[in-house]
């Protein structure tokens, strides 16, 4: 493997390394029964985090900072020490989403801290199980490891008002991430308006995914973005979703093929529509 880890890893790459004493696998699969159905089957010595509990601050007051804002980086840095992460560990993530949920969330936050060897599981558990890597249900116990010692956010993120002003420049460049159903304002099954935040595109994660639920190949999903991004500055691109996870999806994918790393609007279509800012209907 190349000193500088891609920030996928491929399922077959995992059965070399996974019982290495300086690789964490994390269990970040999101969902009503995502504990106890990582109780009942995961793989061998992964640690589990929960996204509502320790990969945000979840509150009632989602007009300010959206569905899943980041949690304080105090207590993101208990979370790590919790599960075991120092600043040697080699950290591989997956979900029950092909990667696409929260363990792509989980990604964005260990980049963010300056954390560099954090790698997403092509394919997640399902794939995982596919080609043999042992699965088990006996709950792993976590690491000993000293505190996990950092300040503040390292990778861009935008606040709302910046996503407002940059909805009205013609060269800029919002992505929404989101189904296409919502992003036309078709339907909303999950927040209270439907529509997109002006001047934005939409381009969703899944389009990532070939049929299978793999990422398409690193060639191909670089041609996908590479007219998009030829003739932008990064810093004129920011991207979001419904709540600030599956955004980190494209966000993984536009690192894994050598893009630089563009902003990420965290509160995304969930604190936006809660703001009476203007929304685009295209039914």
């Amino acid at each position: 493997m190349n000193n500088k880890l891609l920030s996928l890893i491929q399922p077959t790459e995992l059965l070399e390394i996974y019982q290495n004493d300086e690789v964490v696998i994390v269990d970040a699969s999101n969902g009503k029964n995502a504990k106890l159905n990582y109780v009942e089957k995961h793989i061998d010595n992964a640690v589990f985090v929960d996204l509502n509990s320790q990969l945000a601050d979840v509150n009632d007051n989602l007009a300010n900072g959206g569905r899943h804002p980041l949690p304080k980086i105090d207590r993101f840095a208990k979370t790590l020490k919790e599960i075991g992460i120092s600043k040697n560990s080699h950290v591989v993530i997956y979900d029950d989403k092909c990667g696409a949920n929260a363990a792509a969330r989980f990604w964005w936050m260990l980049k963010s801290i300056g954390h560099e060897k954090v790698q997403v599981l092509n394919g997640g558990i399902q794939e995982a199980e596919k080609i043999g890597l042992k699965m088990s249900n006996k709950v792993q116990k976590n690491k000993i490891v000293e505190d996990y010692e950092f300040t503040n956010w390292e990778l861009p993120i935008v606040e709302i008002d910046e996503v407002e002003e940059n909805s009205m420049k013609q060269n800029s460049l919002i992505i929404d991430v989101r189904e296409n159903i919502r992003y036309r304002g078709v339907m909303e099954p999950i927040d209270l308006i439907a529509g997109h935040i002006s001047n934005s595109i939409n381009i969703p994660f899944s389009t990532n995914l070939d049929s299978t639920g793999m990422f398409l190949p690193l060639n191909e999903l670089k041609l996908k973005y590479l007219n998009l991004f030829s003739n932008r500055e990064i810093k004129d691109v920011i991207v979001h979703c419904g709540s600030g996870v599956t955004a980190c999806h494209t966000v993984l994918a536009l690192d894994y093929v050598g893009f630089e790393i563009p902003k990420l609007y965290v509160g995304s279509w969930s604190e936006w529509s809660r703001n009476n800012k203007k929304v685009i209907l295209e039914k």
